[in-house]
């Protein structure tokens, strides 16, 4: 018997007729067909090999003959793969190959040589062994001298001497130093295990030497290798290694890749905070009195705002239910539970209700945006619908017991999860604070840079009428003339980015330089301003006053932009250009904003819109819901909206911004079934069919429905932010390209024709 056998590696690539197959119709050995998935195999792309090892006896009781099983998969992407492994029965040719029986040709670095005692050591890997004792992140020193069983995946071996060497293991929770001495074969091999492998490592926990200890984690201790067990070895063309931290390949290839790219410390970290917070939330809240209680996700479309994902359904229409005979039905998936904890909330049933609930939304693709997402849900029951008096903080709104669970579950969070105490409550903007100061209705408040308004207190003489040639004053027409000014001798983090800022991204905004030369006349030399408004600014008093009003002076930027009075939509000009030069400082390294989370709530948005894109396709001119159609008016513009003046009715509506990112957003909802009726009826002008959608909202308000109110949080973004990583991609497992598509489960696909065929539908080309 030979002292050497060869052992063929795991993975294939299945080839007609190429060189230096081999022939596996010529061979004794039973086999599975691969890709039609007949006898043992499992699925189709995964099939077992089963090789008979001369001169070995097999350690299985299932395979007295010496006989082992491998599992063998293949890229079904790969033109090149084409079919193959016989069927178990020797001389049954497998039949989608017109009856020819097809080679396997090894892929890899060819075959590995391995002598009796090695190979017994490497086909271990299939047979019991030793349970784990310990997870590769919790050794310390009060372990040293304990005998520990680690597994994990072996890193990048780092030699010391020609008798020494160290490897990291790494698992979920951690990473420990291995010390190999290179005596004897076994100690040896270990080199020569691929990088990535999955191994068992038996030896003894030592303390590092004082020189060589690192704080934190097992920095301090070593594990000294007596044995070891390779449990499955690593392909040596692995498309890369997730312990490379100097070299990150592209992120579609990631995305291909995604269970090799969660092996990186960093993403298994964010997924383990994930869990953490999201224990955190079900336990507050739990404490608070909610209930959580799950919500269908096979629904009805309605007209709420957003695109749906819309699911096909077998069963047929039919006239008893108002449907054409045959016509084919669709469930829509929920881009919220908003429906159904309303009406849960109606029933009385529950009196306060969360869920960390999955919503989807077929949205174009965007950087902080998956079609499916993840939100913490909650409604209560008999919120407070206005403020009675004044606010000393701003909030004269509804729904102070939704803002103060939302307070309290933050504040545990951040305690818990960053050691962070946050105050007790949070600043309060309105809508129109937000955007005259800020120019955004999610501000980033960490920085000062607000914007100017020249209003009428400031300087009246910009909205007089001009006298010699007649031009309507910025007054007459509805406008204002705003400005940015980033201050030479104060704005030092903005100054390079201020400088590298292309004034071109935004054609209403002009960019002005104040020197010694325009101190004087800058705003009268200003075409916008100027020839355009009618500013009659010709004396230097004039320029005098507005310079101390701005508090402009010599080195100062100027950016002017004018905007309607009433601001609408998210963002003016100026808040944009106050994004951007937040957004170059930063990547400059000029300015590093302050680690303290700024928490915010921005209230009495205007209850309804024509300034949003991405419901146009809904509305088709009509006013559409800022929010959604069930959030309540404030009850000071209930007036307003019965005499028709909608633009001016402000909505019990509050979004919570953290660091300048919108991470929640809720509303007192409206109650009476009257008033939501003359919402659907006569202001967003609903028609019958699209009512219809909401008759069963509408008859649960009828029959006592309690006031309630409610908010959603975006748990991704909030977690990205936890993480600190710019990409909500990195706080989800499985996430989708910004385009929407899935490069590792390839989804979305193709269905055949005879399947669609079931559902009603008929594909057409697009």
């Amino acid at each position: 018997m030979s002292s050497s056998v060869k052992l063929l590696p795991l993975r294939w690539i299945l080839l007609t007729g190429r060189p230096g197959t081999i022939d596996l119709a010529a061979r004794e050995e039973p086999m599975n067909c691969f890709k039609c998935g007949t006898e043992d195999s499992g699925r189709d792309g995964i099939g077992e090999l089963r090789v008979r090892i001369v001169g070995m006896e097999s350690t299985s009781s299932s395979k007295s003959d010496g006989v082992f099983s491998r599992k063998l998969t293949t890229l079904s992407s790969n033109g090149k793969v084409q079919h193959a492994l016989c069927h178990r029965a020797q001389g049954r040719a497998c039949p989608s190959e017109n009856g020819q029986c097809i080679g396997v040709e090894v892929v890899g670095d060819g075959e590995e040589e391995f002598d009796g005692q090695s190979l017994q050591r490497h086909w271990k890997r299939t047979a019991p062994y030793p349970k784990r004792t310990h997870t590769c992140g919790e050794l310390t020193p009060a372990h040293a001298g304990s005998r520990v069983v680690l597994t994990g995946w072996l890193l990048p071996e780092r030699k010391v001497s020609k008798a020494l060497s160290f490897f990291p293991i790494k698992d979920s929770s951690g990473t420990t130093q291995l010390v190999a001495l290179r005596k004897g074969a076994q100690s040896t091999s270990l080199s020569d295990v691929p990088v990535e492998s999955t191994v068992l490592i038996e030896g003894q926990v030592r303390v590092r030497p004082e020189k060589d200890r690192r704080p934190g984690g097992t920095g301090e201790i070593e594990v000294q290798v007596e044995t070891f067990t390779v449990l499955n070895p690593a392909s040596p063309d692995i498309p890369f290694y997730p312990s490379d931290n100097q070299t990150l390949v592209n992120e579609e290839l990631r995305a291909r890749f995604r269970y090799l790219d969660l092996r990186r410390t960093e993403l298994s970290n964010n997924l383990r905070k994930r869990s953490q917070v999201s224990q955190i939330v079900r336990e507050t809240l739990h404490r608070e009195g909610f209930l959580e209680v799950e919500t269908p996700l096979l629904l009805k479309s309605s007209p709420e705002g957003a695109r749906e994902f819309l699911v096909p359904s077998r069963v047929s229409g039919s006239a008893k239910e108002g449907h054409a005979s045959g016509e084919p039905l669709f469930y829509s998936l929920p881009q919220s539970p908003q429906q159904p904890k309303q009406l849960l909330i109606c029933s009385g049933a529950i009196d306060k209700y969360f869920q960390i609930a999955k919503c989807f939304r077929d949205e174009d693709g965007r950087k902080d945006r998956q079609p499916e997402f993840t939100q913490i849900d909650l409604e209560m029951a008999y919120v407070s619908w206005g403020s009675q008096g004044s606010e000393n903080d701003g909030w004269r709104i509804g729904g102070h017991e939704v803002r103060g669970v939302i307070e309290s579950l933050m504040g545990t969070i951040w305690e818990q999860v960053e050691g962070v105490c946050l105050p007790g409550s949070f600043k309060v903007l309105t809508y129109n604070e937000a955007m005259t100061r800020y120019g955004s209705d999610k501000p980033d408040i960490r920085f000062t840079l607000e914007v100017l308004q020249t209003s009428d207190s400031l300087y009246p003489w910009i909205y007089s009428f001009h006298f010699l040639d007649r031009r309507p004053s910025l007054a007459n027409l509805g406008e204002t003339l705003e400005a940015l000014v980033v201050r030479g001798s104060e704005s030092q983090p903005f100054l390079r980015a201020n400088e590298q800022l292309d004034p071109n991204n935004e054609p209403t905004v002009d960019r002005i330089v104040v020197t010694s030369d325009n101190l004087l006349t800058w705003l009268s030399d200003h075409d916008l301003a100027s020839s355009s408004f009618g500013v009659p600014f010709s004396s230097p008093e004039d320029h005098v006053a507005l310079n101390k009003a701005l508090r402009a002076t010599e080195g100062d930027t100027i950016w002017l932009s004018r905007r309607p009075v009433v601001p609408e939509g998210g963002s003016t000009a100026l808040g944009r250009v106050r994004t951007r030069l937040s957004e170059a400082a930063q990547r400059l390294g000029d300015y590093i904003p302050p680690a303290f989370p700024h928490f915010l709530w921005v209230t009495e948005f205007p209850l309804f819109t024509r300034s949003d894109p991405d419901k146009d396709f809904l509305a088709r001119g009509r006013w559409s819901s800022t929010h959604h159609p069930f959030t309540a008016p404030m009850w000071q513009d209930i007036e307003a909206m019965y005499a028709g003046r909608t633009d001016q009715v402000r909505g019990q509506h509050y979004d919570l911004v953290l660091n300048g990112v919108e991470i929640g957003g809720g509303s007192v909802r409206i109650h009476d079934a009257t008033m939501q009726e003359y919402i659907f009826s006569q202001v967003l002008q609903l028609t019958e069919p699209e009512k219809a959608t909401f008759d069963h909202l509408l008859h649960a308000l009828k029959y006592g429905a309690p006031p309630h109110g409610g908010i959603a949080l975006g748990f991704d973004r909030l977690m990205s932010i936890l993480c600190k990583t710019q990409s909500i991609r990195d706080v989800i497992a499985f996430p989708k390209t910004g385009a929407g598509t899935d490069l590792l489960f390839k989804s979305p696909a193709a269905i055949a024709k005879d399947v669609l065929y079931q559902y009603g539908i008929q594909p057409m080309h697009r």
